[in-house]
Parts: structure tokens; sequence; C-alpha cells
């Protein structure tokens, strides 16, 4: 009965009630929107680095990773076949990454440049490193002879795709090796410092060219990019083979990567929270200023004989249900948004320490979904109560003499 009574109100009045649903429905869905769009730059970061440069991470040698050796390949993995055995019957992991990583000298016959190789399992990296973004040529694959180059390194050299390259580098016993390679593709990342010295090239080559049948690391890919997955993983390994150390990508590129997403987390926690009491000052400002407006008639309420008791319920139910139906229509209004005018994602500038611009899709997440509804309900109810009580408490003929 009561809600019944509630709907007859609201619809008795629809400028009021439609006030109330828009202001409603403009804060629930903006900050629906506002969270869709800070989990989406976030995965666009960590999607980019996954499967650009690291997968989601890697195994080295004990230690590895931390000291400085005269003779780096003394301390590389030495029985990469009987790990990739083991791997391949890990159900977590779906791809397997030998690397080796080396300092070399790039000539094209009249400028030699210093630069950082990768020696890589090309024709598996191709399937997974899908957002190297190649601005000219092609990724790396089953080319015998292929090299890709970061931009800035091609530039330095003067290369375009299909000339050749020399890199000359010193074998694993300190002898002068050199190899001719072709150029297939030109890569930007948008890292500067990654983009400006590095290439890669088929590990083979690199095999060929260093001198040595040992791999330096194994990077890995995941059958998803859930954060337990790759702890499950590593937890897995230490237990298999105790001389190997694994590190997540986070850690690996911990400089561009996780302090830039803890720099936006805290960033996006601030503006969130600005957006968060500006949202609920409004639905509050907005549901005072109705409940205002209905003085005589909460005044002709209590003449009749109705209790403070009876008017409050009356008045929650109906901020139950405006908040309900406001909150609703402001995330109905975010996905048509998100799939009509923001389908193709928002190009956001270069972001600290990057060269390259980035798509953003606004990721809606229906869990939040659920925050924001109960959010916009409980602001309502508050002003809703707050006002209320402030109303009915007030003397019967000061209510009635209300305009």
């Amino acid at each position: 009965m009561m809600f019944k009574l509630s709907l007859r109100n609201l619809l008795r009045n629809p400028r009021r009630s439609l006030t109330l649903i828009i202001t409603i429905a403009l804060g629930t869905g903006a900050l629906f929107l506002y969270h869709g769009f800070n989990f989406g730059i976030m995965n666009q970061y960590r999607k980019n680095t996954i499967h650009a440069r690291y997968g989601h991470g890697q195994l080295n040698l004990k230690d590895y990773r931390k000291q400085i050796y005269e003779k780096p390949w003394e301390h590389w993995i030495g029985n990469f076949d009987e790990i990739k055995t083991y791997l391949k019957d890990v159900p977590e992991i779906k791809y397997i990454f030998p690397r080796i990583e080396f300092y070399a000298l790039l000539t094209n016959g009249k400028i030699n440049v210093s630069g950082r190789g990768q020696g890589i399992d090309a024709i598996v990296e191709s399937q997974f490193f899908d957002t190297l973004n190649v601005i000219a040529g092609k990724n790396l694959s089953d080319e015998v002879d292929g090299i890709i180059l970061g931009k800035g390194l091609a530039d330095s050299l003067n290369l375009k795709v299909g000339d050749r390259v020399t890199v000359m580098g010193n074998t694993i016993y300190g002898s002068l090796n050199a190899i001719d390679l072709n150029v297939t593709g030109i890569f930007h990342t948008g890292a500067k410092d990654f983009d400006d010295v590095v290439f890669r090239l088929p590990l083979a080559q690199t095999k060929l060219l260093l001198d040595t049948n040992k791999v330096e690391a194994i990077a890995l890919g995941l059958v998803n990019d859930d954060p337990t997955t790759w702890d499950k993983v590593a937890l897995k390994l230490t237990e298999k083979f105790p001389a190997l150390e694994s590190t997540s990508f986070n850690i690996l590129d911990k400089i561009y990567y996780q302090h830039a997403v803890d720099f936006l987390e805290a960033q996006f926690n601030a503006i969130r929270f600005i957006i968060l009491v500006i949202v609920v000052l409004s639905i509050l400002n907005t549901i005072s200023t109705t409940i205002l407006e209905r003085k005589q008639e909460i005044g002709n309420l209590r003449a009749n004989g109705e209790s403070v008791t009876d008017i409050m319920s009356l008045l929650v139910c109906e901020g139950l249900v405006i908040g309900l139906i406001g909150s609703l229509i402001g995330l109905i209004l975010s996905y048509l948004l998100n799939f009509t005018v923001l389908k193709n994602g928002i190009l956001m500038p270069p972001s600290p320490g990057l060269t390259r611009q980035f798509h953003v899709f606004i990721e809606l997440q229906f869990s939040y979904g659920i925050i924001t509804i109960l959010l916009g309900i409980l602001s309502t109810l508050i002003g809703t109560i707050a006002s209320g009580l402030k109303v009915t408490k007030t003397e019967v003929g000061e209510l009635l003499r209300s305009i």
C-alpha cells in the first residue's frame, strides 16, 4: 500500500519527480563513467606493457637481475629444453618466449650506432606481442635473416624497410663476430629510451652471433591477465626449479608501468572523491528543496491525523523509488553513451615518459554499477530523512501557512 501511494505521489507532480530523476541519473552516470574511464586507462597501460615488451613475466636464474656479472652468459639458462617441456604442461601458460639480450654495434656502412639487441623466437612472439605498434613494414615472424628496429634507432641509422644492416658484437669467447640482416619493420612503443636503442632479431641469429646455446631469460604469456594467475605459476616454478627466479611484468617495468599506475591511481582517487562529493551534495540539495516545497502537503497530512512515523515512511519509500529509478537510468545512459558516442574510445595525449598517443576505451564494470546504484539510493534516502524530519517536526499551523 505504501509503495503504491508513493508511486502515485511521484506521478502526481511529474516536473518535480523528473527533476529528481535527472539529478540522480546525471550524478550516478558521471561517477560510473569516470570509474570506467579510470579502469580503461589502467588496463591500457597494463595491456601495452604486457603485449609490447615483457609478457606476463619472465624467468631467470636466481639473483641474476640483482647482480652485475663480468661474464653474464655464465649465469644464463642452460637447460631450456627441460624447462620448456615442463612449461608446456602447465595449464596457466599459453606462450613460452626464450630470449637473449645483448649490446652490439649496428652499421649501415656509413653510420655506426650502439644498440641493445633482443634475440627472440619471432614466430611465437608475433602471436602474442600485438601492441608493439609496428609503424612500417611488419613484425618479425618467420624471416630467417630479419630484424626490426625501434623508431629512434632506425632514424639514427637512416634505415628503411628493406635495407640491409650489419650487427657486430663479441661472442661469449671474446672474439668479434658480425651478421648481415634485412630490416623487416620499424616499431614505436612510445617509450623513448626503448625505441632509441632496441632492435629485435631471430634467436637463432643471436645464438650464431654470440656463439652460445643458452638463453638469458624465458618470458611467459599466460591464458589470462588475472594477476593471481602469475602468482600460481610462480609458485609452481619455484617448487619445480629452485634455481629459477620468477619476476612479474610490473616489477620488470617498475619505472614506466608501476610508478605511472601508482601516480595515476592516487590522482584518480582524489578526482573520484571530488566527483563523489559533488554528486552527493547535488542529490541532497535537490531532495531537500523538493521536500521543502511540500510543506503544505505534509501539513495537511498532519492535520488529518497522520503520525510523523507514517509521513516519514511515505517519504522514505518515495526516496527509495526515486533513487532506484534515477540510478538505473544513469547506468543505462552510461552504457548507451559508451556504445555510441564513445565506442571508439578517447584519444589521450602521451603520458609522462611516453611519446605515443593512446586510445582509451571506457570499460564499465557491472560490480561498480551496483555500488553506484546503492550510492544513488543512499544519498537520496539521507536527503529525504534529513529534510523530512526537519519538516515533519514543524508546527502544523506553520506548515499549513506555507506557500
